[in-house]
């Protein structure tokens, strides 16, 4: 009986030792990807998109298996809170390099984004970041990318089509001071002006505030056509309802940050007759979109919002390149990284230019129309 036990205990450890040999073999290195994005406070919604998009895309990797340098690899998210705060941001910024990432997905807003990609440059981790601001890629890093169309082109686009296609020529333009906002204002209203447009007042507000009352009186005054907003739903959506209880005519009008199902819960019926532009095509529109659409209902049970699918392509596209370099080491990847040219969800062409900025960005205005928004024409991109 002994005997016996003592041959059960050593075939066992033997069974034991090929399992973990098994096990050893089959191994995979994790490589540690960060992300960074609003996950608390009044724009916890755009990062919890932002991030399903990444997450969705990571999956999507690592269920393929790949191989990279001759070794299997597990892509692993690493997230982070920046609160949409620039000094958080920093301080995500240096603990996420100090994590040991190979790559950086983030940050969303530009105000986080441009103080926290000195960091990421410093370290030489390539950063693909949601940020339209014009700055984040002109300032000479070799490690800045986009996933989304710059304000230059956005806030062009809009400005023209306001005066050239809706007619609008007495234009006041309000925006939250944020990078963003100030931004793609200043873009919207150069582009409105060579476009024989009038911009009769430039207002300026903050992007916690919620009262607007001051500055729209003021600009009732002047019987505006149009009252332009660079700046977040949380601010659009009481202030289009607070045009409305004024008695302000004129539609209200903003960018991506106001194109979300958020901003016509919050505003109700005083949606109706809001316009907004959106980097890309349409989601219906886009080569990939019907594809992601049920990927990501499947997923997460709920409906594709704005920014995940630009998130997911941004995702492919670091993932890609290390495949491409056969390396995940950011010095190694990074040109691979710059020479990107693959099909999309979102375009037929994910292309960078010298600067990191999207070789095929389009712009589509939308409206809000019986509470939904409605597309009405979109210009460039493919």
């Amino acid at each position: 009986m002994q005997h016996t036990m003592k041959q059960l205990a050593g075939a066992t450890l033997v069974a034991a030792v090929s399992l973990a040999g098994t096990a050893h073999a089959q191994q995979a290195d994790d490589v540690k990807i960060g992300f960074a994005g609003p996950m608390t406070g009044a724009q916890a919604h755009y990062g919890k998109d932002f991030q399903n998009g990444i997450t969705l895309a990571v999956e999507d990797m690592n269920a393929t298996k790949p191989v990279i340098g001759g070794k299997p690899v597990h892509f692993v998210l690493d997230a982070a809170d920046d609160q949409a705060d620039p000094r958080t941001g920093t301080t995500v910024a240096q603990k996420l390099v100090d994590d040991g990432i190979k790559g950086m997905l983030g940050h969303f807003n530009s105000g986080t984004t441009i103080p926290a990609s000195r960091i990421y440059a410093n370290a030489g981790i390539p950063q693909i970041a949601m940020a339209t601001a014009p700055e984040y890629t002109q300032q000479g890093f070799k490690t800045t990318f986009r996933m989304m169309t710059s304000d230059t082109q956005q806030g062009s686009v809009a400005g023209t089509f306001a005066v050239k296609n809706l007619g609008m020529k007495k234009i006041v333009v309000i925006d939250d001071r944020t990078a963003y906002g100030q931004g793609l204002a200043d873009e919207f209203s150069k582009a409105a002006k060579a476009a024989g447009g009038n911009i009769i007042d430039r207002e300026y507000t903050n992007d916690k505030a919620v009262d607007f009352k001051s500055v729209l009186t003021k600009a009732k005054a002047m019987n505006p056509d149009l009252v332009y907003f660079g700046g977040a739903d949380s601010q659009a959506a009481p202030m289009v309802k607070q045009m409305k209880s004024l008695g302000i005519k004129a539609p209200l009008m903003g960018g991506e940050m106001v194109h979300t199902p958020t901003f016509l819960k919050i505003a109700g019926d005083a949606a109706n007759g809001t316009v907004a532009s959106l980097a890309g095509l349409p989601l219906d529109q886009m080569p990939g979109g019907k594809d992601y659409v049920e990927k990501y209902k499947k997923r997460f049970g709920e409906d594709v919002q704005t920014y995940s699918p630009y998130a997911y392509d941004g995702a492919m596209a670091m993932f890609k390149a290390m495949k491409a370099a056969n390396s995940t080491d950011p010095a190694k990847y990074l040109p691979f990284l710059a020479k990107t040219s693959m099909p999309a969800v979102t375009t037929s062409e994910l292309a960078y230019d010298s600067r990191g900025d999207l070789k095929n960005g389009g712009i589509t205005l939308y409206k809000v129309v019986d509470g939904k928004w409605t597309t009405l024409q979109s210009v460039g991109g493919k």
